[in-house]
């Protein structure tokens, strides 16, 4: 990642949910003229002395225009992390967010491609072409391992329709593919290939998906990836 950014913003927890059974939405307030695009990301900290050491990086999940800022976050409790403290937090609690960063820019209709949490940078960008009734042809094809594990499915479902495909590597229900994303199942999936390519989930996944869409004849400059 980059340097580190130096702006530092307190803000108060004003809610906190699960939206799966180990992903929260926490919604906060938002520092004066703060402004971000969807798909940017920010460094968090927990406001405690013990904690005041770990940043890590987030994705907005909300939009610029919302009176609060929204992340989505997994929440790793199979150890005593900066997750699974976020996780036991409550409204009143304090966060300290940094400068805004990087991470992924949408450049024009496409297919997204997320493993997981991998998701969050693209919940931002889809609810803002939504807003602009601009959402068009884009698909968002999401793997997971079991169907509770689909973050914010109904939003999703609700707002892409068809062009919401899921597949599950962990479990076969009948409603969804049991298949791993790779290069036999995008050439199923994906019939225009001078598209844009959206690529957001564990490092060896983006790898492999952005090899398999240059085998399959994708434009390179077409295939955008988190920007650090």
């Amino acid at each position: 990642m980059a340097d580190y950014p130096n702006e530092e913003h307190i803000v108060k927890i004003l809610e906190c949910e699960l939206v799966t059974h180990n992903v929260k939405r926490f919604k906060l307030s938002k520092p004066d003229h703060y402004i971000f695009q969807p798909g940017q990301a920010t460094d968090i900290v927990i406001n405690h002395p013990d904690w005041k050491a770990e940043r890590r990086p987030f994705t907005f999940t909300g939009l610029n225009d919302w009176d609060h800022l929204e992340f989505t976050i997994k929440i790793y409790d199979d150890h005593n992390g900066v997750t699974h403290t976020l996780g036991t937090l409550k409204a009143g609690d304090e966060l300290i967010v940094h400068d805004i960063w990087g991470a992924i820019h949408y450049k024009g209709e496409g297919t997204f491609i997320a493993g997981g949490a991998g998701v969050t940078p693209f919940i931002a960008i889809l609810r803002q072409l939504q807003k602009d009734n601009a959402l068009g042809g884009n698909q968002l094809i999401f793997s997971n391992r079991t169907e509770k594990d689909i973050i914010l499915k109904d939003e999703f479902e609700k707002m892409l329709g068809n062009n919401f495909i899921n597949t599950l590597t962990g479990e076969k229900n009948g409603q969804y593919d049991n298949r791993k994303i790779d290069t036999a199942y995008l050439r199923e999936k994906i019939k225009n290939l001078s598209q844009y390519f959206y690529i957001c989930g564990p490092d060896a996944m983006v790898e492999n998906m952005a090899k398999s869409l240059e085998e399959l004849g994708a434009d390179k400059s077409k295939i955008v990836i988190e920007e650090f």
